[in-house]
């Protein structure tokens, strides 16, 4: 509705994992560093965690976009599945035939195209998202998957994308082993305030705003204040802001219609 009314050519900030509108703040930079680090030197494990909202989905989606041709990548979004169905979806995101059979036949087809594709110089990477889901028992699966390896270096290099529960499970005694061989971890933050205000201009801008709309110091604050520097709360906020903004006819949003915004997303109408 308002998109017509500030010329932008699609909705600045949906909550969808969109790595064209990833904010790179210092803690998403690092982190971003962190998977490439990883990865290429081929670490076998990557533990990536954050409270919920923090971009850890959209900054995944730009690890694979920032990816060359050597790598061959597998993406897991439902954690909750049984050891033969994830060996199937990791085969599947592969690329291979995955015709029902034992879970031994499918280790070793995983086993043969990893060889394979070594053998050819490239490098399998599996992301798994909200890893925090994961029951213990498939966590420990996942540390013998990593035992795909040869001489020299791991076959497959897994990434684990969860909320801060990841780590407290990961904790527990009996995945000791798991743990030992996750040596690449970080913890992605929230924003701060001065972070927010060019977090929020520059999903305008990648939305195609030019200057307007945008957000006054007192609105950034409040905007802050709401969300503690979640992007998916700034993202809730901002639209239902620019919405306010619409009503009011006004390119400048303001403290009051940040506040307003608030109170809808809360409920709260009086």
């Amino acid at each position: 509705m308002y998109y017509e009314f500030y010329r932008l050519t699609e909705a600045p900030f949906n909550i969808t994992p969109d790595p064209r509108f990833l904010f790179l703040s210092d803690l998403h930079q690092e982190a971003l560093d962190h998977l490439h680090y990883g990865i290429e030197d081929r670490k076998g494990f990557i533990q990536l965690t954050g409270e919920v909202g923090c971009g850890k989905t959209t900054l995944c989606r730009r690890l694979f976009e920032q990816l060359d041709d050597r790598y061959i990548t597998a993406l897991i979004f439902n954690p909750m599945l049984s050891e033969s169905q994830l060996l199937r979806a990791i085969l599947r995101d592969f690329g291979v035939e995955t015709k029902t059979s034992t879970r031994s036949v499918n280790y070793e087809r995983l086993n043969d195209f990893l060889i394979q594709a070594t053998s050819q110089g490239q490098l399998a990477v599996v992301v798994i998202d909200e890893a925090q889901n994961l029951p213990f028992e498939m966590l420990e699966n996942l540390r013998l998957l990593s035992n795909l390896e040869t001489d020299t270096h791991k076959l497959l290099q897994i990434i684990l994308i969860g909320q801060p529960e990841l780590r407290d499970k990961l904790n527990v005694r009996s995945l000791r082993q798991l743990r030992q061989r996750i040596t690449v971890r970080y913890h992605l933050g929230p924003l701060n305030e001065e972070e927010t205000g060019r977090y929020l201009q520059h999903r305008i801008s990648t939305a195609g705003g030019r200057g307007v709309p945008f957000f006054d110091r007192g609105a950034v604050r409040r905007v802050y204040r709401y969300s503690g520097g979640i992007p998916r709360l700034i993202n809730a906020v901002a639209d239902k802001a620019l919405l306010g903004g619409f009503v009011a006819q006004s390119n400048q949003i303001t403290r009051r219609m940040v506040k307003r915004a608030e109170k809808e997303l809360e409920g709260v109408f009086s």
